[in-house]
C-alpha cells in the first residue's frame, strides 16, 4: 500500500502510465478494426486452429486476438521481433559491417535499427503474404471485391504492413513517454486482454453443467474443479516468476580497492540469469515452424493445407505409416526451444569479452587467472545455469500443447491449456515494470534528498 501511495503521489509517474494506457486503448481499438474488404467465417476449422498451439496462435496471442479477427494490427510486432533476432545474429561476426556498426555505440545502434525496419517490411509482406494465402484456402476469409485478385493481395498486405509499422510506432512512443518497454506493452496488452475470456470460459466449462444440472454435490464438485484450476494457474505463474528472477551470482574482486568494507564485497557479484534468454527463443521457434507454410503459400497455394504441414504443428500427432502417431511438432519446437536458448544466452552473455574486460579494469574472480581461464570459467557456469533454464523454458512452453493432446480439459482443451508463452512474456513484463517503477520512484527520494540539503 505504500507503494501505490508513492506512486499515487508521483506525477511524473502517473503521467507516463496514463499515457500507456492511453496508448494501448489506441491499440486495443485498432484490433478490433477488421482489414476492409475481407469477411471472416468464424466458423471454419482455422477459428480453432487460431485458438490452439501453433505458431499462427503464437502470433494471434502476443496480438490479443488480433489474427483472429483479421484486423488491421493483425501481423502485430512479429515481424518485427524476428527481424531484430536477425540482425543481432548477423551482428555476432556473421556480417562484418553489422558487427562494425554494434562496435560503433549510439551511432551504430541507430543505423542496426533501420536495418532492422527495413528488414521488418521485407519479412511483414512475405509473412502477410502466407498468412492471406493460408486463411484463404482454409476458407476462414474471404474478399468481397471485384478488383483483380492479384491487387487484392497487394492491397490487403499493404493493409497489414502499415498496420504493423503503426504498431511499431505506438510501441516507441510508450518507450519514450510512458512506461515500460513500448513492444513488450503492446505484446502484454494483448495476451493480458484474452485471460478474462479464457477464465470465463474455464468456469463455464466446469460450473455451468454441473450447476444446470441442479444438484448440490454437482455444483460443488464443479466449483472445486473451477478452483483447482485457479490455483494450478497460480502455480505456474510462480514457477515462471522464479525462473525469471533466479540467478547464479559470481563474486567479483576489483584490485587497488583498498579498505573495500564487507558490504561492499558482498555487492560486488556477476549475475547470471537462468533464463537470460527470456521468451526470445520460443518466438524464433515459432516463426521457424511457420516458415514451411509460407514457402507452400508462395509456391504452390492450392496445397497451403495439406495434411503433411501437420508435421510442423505443436498441437497435432502425426500418422505415420505404421498406423502409430508422433508429436513431431512438438518435438522440433523444443529442440529448437533449447538450442536458441543456449545460442542467444551466450549471445547476450560474451564470457570471451567478460574476461577481456576483466583483464582491462583490474578485476577477477577468485581462485580464477585471468584471460582464458576465467573465460572458460564464466562459460562453463552460463551453459549450466542455461541447461536449467533452457529445460525450464522447455516445460513452460510445452504445458499447452501436451496438456491439449492429453484431452484432460476435453472437447476445449485448446482454450482451457495452462502455461505457454503467454505467461514467461506476462511475467517477464510485470518484473521489468516493476523494476522501472522502483528506479523512478528511488530517483525521486534522491531529488527530494537533495533538495532538502541532506537532512
Amino acid at each position: 500500500m505504500k507503494k501505490i501511495a508513492s506512486i499515487l503521489k508521483n506525477k511524473e509517474i502517473m503521467n507516463r502510465i496514463l499515457f500507456t494506457i492511453l496508448i494501448l486503448f489506441v491499440f486495443r481499438i485498432g484490433a478490433q478494426i477488421t482489414v476492409p474488404g475481407v469477411v471472416i467465417d468464424k466458423a471454419s476449422e482455422l477459428g480453432q486452429f487460431l485458438s490452439g498451439n501453433n505458431p499462427l496462435s503464437l502470433m494471434n496471442l502476443m496480438g490479443g486476438g488480433t489474427l483472429q479477427s483479421f484486423s488491421i494490427f493483425a501481423l502485430g510486432v512479429s515481424p518485427y521481433i524476428t527481424s531484430q533476432i536477425i540482425v543481432q545474429l548477423l551482428s555476432t561476426d556473421v556480417l562484418p559491417a553489422l558487427s562494425e556498426l554494434k562496435r560503433q555505440g549510439q551511432y551504430g545502434r541507430k543505423k542496426m535499427e533501420m536495418a532492422t525496419r527495413y528488414l521488418t517490411l521485407m519479412l511483414g509482406a512475405v509473412q502477410a503474404y502466407g498468412i492471406i494465402k493460408t486463411m484463404e484456402n482454409s476458407q476462414y476469409i474471404t474478399f468481397n471485391t471485384a478488383t483483380n485478385p492479384v491487387f487484392t493481395y497487394i492491397y490487403i498486405v499493404i493493409v497489414l504492413l502499415a498496420g504493423s509499422m503503426l504498431v511499431m510506432w505506438l510501441g516507441d512512443q510508450i518507450s519514450v513517454k510512458g512506461i515500460g518497454n513500448g513492444i513488450s506493452m503492446i505484446i502484454f496488452a494483448g495476451i493480458v486482454s484474452g485471460l478474462p475470456t479464457q477464465m470465463t470460459t474455464a468456469f463455464m466449462n466446469y460450473c455451468g453443467p454441473n450447476i444446470m444440472a441442479q444438484g448440490d454435490v454437482q455444483a460443488i464438485r464443479g466449483v472445486f474443479q473451477f478452483l483447482l484450476y485457479v490455483l494450478a494457474y497460480l502455480l505456474i505463474i510462480s514457477f515462471v516468476t522464479f525462473t525469471e528472477l533466479a540467478k547464479r551470482k559470481i563474486p567479483v574482486q576489483h584490485s587497488g580497492k583498498g579498505g573495500q568494507t564487507q558490504s561492499m564485497a558482498k555487492a560486488s557479484f556477476l549475475p547470471i540469469k537462468i533464463n537470460s534468454a527470456s521468451v526470445i527463443p520460443v518466438i524464433f521457434a515459432s516463426s521457424i515452424l511457420m516458415t514451411p507454410s509460407i514457402i507452400v503459400a508462395f509456391i504452390d497455394p492450392d496445397h497451403a493445407s495439406d495434411s503433411w504441414l501437420n508435421i510442423f504443428n505443436m498441437s497435432t500427432l502425426y500418422e505415420m505409416p505404421g498406423g502409430w502417431y508422433m508429436p513431431w511438432g512438438l518435438i522440433i519446437y523444443l529442440v529448437l526451444t533449447i538450442a536458441f536458448t543456449f545460442f542467444y544466452a551466450n549471445l547476450q552473455i560474451n564470457p570471451q569479452q567478460l574476461a577481456e574486460n576483466f583483464q582491462k579494469n583490474g578485476s577477477y574472480i577468485p581462485g580464477i587467472r585471468p584471460g582464458n581461464e576465467t573465460e572458460r570459467y564464466i562459460r562453463k557456469v552460463l551453459n549450466r545455469v542455461t541447461c536449467i533454464g533452457a529445460l525450464s523454458l522447455a516445460f513452460i512452453a510445452a504445458l499447452p500443447p501436451v496438456l491439449t493432446m492429453s484431452g484432460i480439459f476435453g472437447a476445449n482443451g485448446q482454450a482451457l491449456a495452462l502455461g505457454g508463452t503467454g505467461l514467461i512474456i506476462v511475467v517477464g513484463v510485470a518484473l521489468e515494470l516493476n523494476s522501472q517503477i522502483d528506479g523512478l520512484l528511488a530517483g525521486k527520494s534522491f531529488d527530494e534528498v537533495v533538495a532538502g540539503g541532506g537532512q
